[in-house]
């Protein structure tokens, strides 16, 4: 059966990132238009000096951790060394750098990027770009006749505000402001600008009422609902936010749930003894370190826990815990940029203080362990099919894109 972009071809502009939420997104849309139909092309784009396409020696880290783009016709394009050294790059990009503008630099050397022939001569239908920097990249494709749709990943502008705390950039460091103009700037000049989670959707939609608004939730791949186990589970990687919410459920909650163990995977085990090196000794049995497949983790798994504190944009985790069909405890944070009410999902219990996170884990302990026929039509199991799946995706990308090509 025929895609409805049958004969279609597709352009993703992305990031030359790996290993990272907007990588999984990018594969998420690669899979989605490929099933409607669509030919995809992948541009990659380097905010690197001198990670020209030619130059496939420099690109070697990156091509082979991506290894799933090569089912697609790919390319890795870049900026020039000569580039940077233009009195133009030097006045308008590297001197508002240097006092800590990040949204300069990143469009600034993606807008010099050397486009291949291939690509130059090559006509698309859709250009499908991820994050307002890789914008330039995004129009040169376009040719001003393919229609633009832009991910925006977030608002860009309160991230590079973290970003730069306590580092050494000269003064007057730029601000948010600044920063968010930038990003604004180059966001008015796609057709639809798509928003990945509720809070940037709503943001956006203030910040450029002008413009076309989508929310659309990434496609999160599905993660086993069994056979199931006796491991309470906890799966965190290594950032400030996740740090900061294992370091509350480690001093504020374990030592209310005493004889209840936790196995709690990824790489915010490294985070937390960075932060504090005598609870993560406390605690060391509990960190189990990364897996290779999460669906392991919770396929065996009896209760996964959602002790969110902190951190912006739609959580994965979360979604890939809905995806389990396991019982959750977490916290209403977990569930942010969603619209959805987390206290109507029948097997989530909904805490926001320790006391009552504690209370919640020692019940669900001796509770029976959830066979795979409950997990597979529990309420999360069904708001994950709903919202966050492939199909999903697929379906609402169609309907979003469908009308600018007709």
């Amino acid at each position: 059966m025929k895609g409805p972009f049958e004969g279609r071809t597709v352009a993703i502009v992305h990031p030359a990132w790996h290993s990272c939420g907007t990588y999984q997104v990018v594969l998420g849309q690669i899979e989605a238009w490929t099933q409607l139909g669509a030919r995809v092309v992948t541009i990659a784009c380097s905010d690197q000096p001198g990670f020209v396409s030619e130059r496939g020696w420099i690109w070697k880290n990156f091509t082979t951790a991506t290894p799933e783009l090569d089912a697609h016709e790919r390319h890795c394009v870049g900026a020039p060394l000569s580039s940077v050294f233009a009195p133009a790059f030097l006045g308008k990009v590297l001197w508002p750098y240097i006092h800590g503008d990040q949204a300069v630099i990143r469009a600034g050397m993606i807008s010099r990027a050397k486009l291949p022939t291939a690509l130059t001569d090559e006509t698309f239908d859709i250009v499908h770009c991820n994050h307002f920097f890789c914008m330039p990249v995004a129009l040169r494709l376009a040719r001003g006749k393919a229609p633009v749709l832009m991910d925006s990943h977030d608002l860009q502008a309160r991230q590079f505000v973290i970003m730069n705390e306590g580092l050494p950039w000269l003064r007057p460091l730029a601000n948010y402001e600044q920063m968010l103009g930038r990003e604004l700037e180059l966001m008015r000049q796609a057709d639809v600008l798509l928003h990945l989670n509720a809070e940037e959707d709503e943001a956006f939609r203030k910040l450029l009422p002008e413009k076309r608004h989508e929310l659309i939730y990434p496609a999160v791949p599905p993660v086993p609902t069994g056979p199931g186990g006796a491991e309470i589970v906890l799966v965190s990687s290594w950032n400030r936010a996740n740090v900061e919410s294992a370091l509350w459920f480690l001093r504020e909650v374990a030592p209310r749930a005493p004889d209840v163990a936790v196995r709690i995977y990824g790489s915010v085990a490294g985070g937390v003894k960075s932060a504090d090196a005598a609870l993560h000794e406390k605690y060391r049995d509990w960190f189990a370190g990364r897996v290779e497949h999460i669906g392991d983790i919770y396929a065996h798994a009896k209760l996964a826990l959602l002790p969110t504190t902190s951190g912006t944009g739609l959580s994965i985790k979360s979604v890939e815990a809905m995806a389990s069909g396991l019982p959750l405890i977490a916290t209403p944070h977990a569930f942010r940029g969603m619209n959805l009410d987390p206290a109507s999902l029948s097997n989530v219990t909904l805490v926001d203080a320790a006391e009552a996170f504690a209370a919640a884990l020692r019940a669900a302990a001796e509770a029976p362990t959830s066979t795979r026929a409950e997990r597979e039509a529990s309420a999360t199991r069904a708001a994950y099919e709903a919202h966050f799946s492939e199909a999903a995706y697929c379906a609402r990308l169609a309907s979003i894109a469908a009308p600018l090509i007709s």
